[in-house]
């Protein structure tokens, strides 16, 4: 048996987390390998809704749930979600919870950050959370983060706050915000650091016992490819990398332990926040895919931009992203709609791309080529083969697979559980 890793394959939100806890039947244990408690992922179980954003999404399975080195940790934002989830009746105890002992804490001051940049940038906005992801992967880089080891070890911390307060405190008095009190972080930190520490361990130990013994791992991406902060729509990213690879070096497993790479998709496009959009949609169709879909973000709340499917951005995702499979998700919300639209390229000042190009002129002013297809009158809901789908839904999905160069191995066509069609198991490999 394989290991599983599922990425984005679009802008994010395509409905990972249900795809997670799906595989999570089949797995022993369920790694997040990047990102932080900007991610949101929702799993509808019965007629209960977990909300997770730094949780692994297999703790709703009962499974052993790890947070990798490549993620970066509010510590007040883990317990306050572990608190809540706990009261939705879920088990979390450092039994069924590991964090790495590398992983960098995100701080008050990150946010501070974030939010005061954000403001500063005007009409420029990046559009991110505000919630310090992107200075906490800065500090990190910088070599000046703090660690959940750290907070095992008072004095370690005490020195690293005087460095990583000379950087942010003289940032922050330019952009005319109030700066941060050493000792109040410090005392702060202090005071988490007995209910952080025994979730932590060197998670990397315990994936290689478990690679020996042979237990099925589900390594579990945030946000998607198109946000990678290499790949994607830069500077509109995230601040981590969002592809297959970064499974192995956020976790310490190894890139032999990555196995088949499961990219999740919808059957149209939706993007939160700023950035490029070739294929959005600011009419009755754009406004009709966002009811249906409830495209609203997990963590803002922020309605998603909706769109065409981009079949030239979900291929260019494949490839850089290492996709061996297509889970495709909310086909259901396409139901009935007279005829369906495909990107199939992308027309630039007169020049023809089956690609996104980096550069942000052209990728702002890329107009997107589409190919047309009929729509199904019938439903795909309540279908539970490939055999109980309308014809024309079928038709559709086929020709996304011929564009993307990857087979669709998953369908949902609905938010339930049950709501999932199996074409391939992506731990047979």
């Amino acid at each position: 048996m394989a290991n599983v890793t599922v990425i984005g394959a679009q802008w994010g939100d395509e409905g990972k987390g249900k795809v997670v806890d799906w595989l999570a039947s089949r797995a022993d244990l369920v790694v997040r390998f990047q990102g932080g408690h900007n991610a949101g992922h929702t799993l509808v179980v019965g007629n209960q809704t977990y909300k997770l954003s730094l949780l692994p999404s297999g703790l709703v399975r009962g499974k052993l749930g790890i947070i990798g080195n490549g993620v970066v940790v509010d510590p007040e934002a883990l317990l306050a979600e572990i608190d809540r989830l706990r009261a939705q009746g879920l088990t979390i105890t450092p039994d069924t919870l590991r964090i790495a002992e590398n992983a960098v804490l995100i701080l008050p001051v990150h946010g501070a950050i974030d939010r005061a940049r954000e403001a500063a940038r005007g009409d420029r906005k990046i559009g991110t959370t505000g919630r310090g992801i992107g200075p906490a992967y800065e500090d990190k880089v910088a070599r000046r983060a703090i660690r959940v080891c750290d907070l095992a070890e008072p004095e370690t911390l005490s020195d690293k706050l005087d460095e990583l307060l000379l950087h942010h405190n003289t940032l922050l008095a330019g952009l005319g915000a109030p700066i941060f009190d050493k000792q109040t972080l410090l005392d702060q930190l202090l005071a988490l650091a007995p209910q952080i520490l025994p979730y932590a361990e060197a998670v990397w130990e315990r994936l290689d016992e478990a690679r020996r013994a042979g237990k099925r791992i589900l390594f579990e991406g945030a946000q998607a490819v198109m946000l990678d902060v290499d790949h994607g729509t830069y500077p509109y990213v995230t601040s981590s990398n969002t592809v297959a690879a970064t499974a192995a070096s956020g976790s310490g497993a190894g890139p032999a332990s990555v196995g088949f790479v499961l990219g999740i998709a919808k059957a149209y496009c939706t993007r939160v926040g700023s950035g490029p959009f070739p294929t959005e949609l600011h009419d009755d169709t754009g406004r009709l895919l966002g009811e249906r879909g409830r495209e609203f973000g997990t963590v803002t709340g922020r309605p998603r931009r909706c769109g065409w499917f981009d079949a030239a951005l979900v291929r260019q995702a494949v490839k850089v992203g290492g996709i061996n499979g297509i889970a495709m998700t909310k086909i259901d919300v396409l139901d009935g709609l007279p005829e369906l639209n495909i990107c199939t390229g992308y027309r630039i000042k007169g020049e023809i791309f089956h690609r996104l190009p980096a550069g942000m002129q052209s990728q702002a002013a890329a107009e997107p080529i589409y190919e047309t297809l009929p729509g199904w009158s019938g439903t795909t809901r309540g279908a539970r083969s490939w055999g109980q789908l309308p014809a024309e839904a079928i038709k559709y999905i086929r020709r996304i697979e011929e564009l993307v160069e990857a087979p669709v191995t998953l369908l949902s066509n609905g938010p339930d559980r049950d709501e999932t069609i199996l074409m391939k198991d992506p731990f047979e490999g």
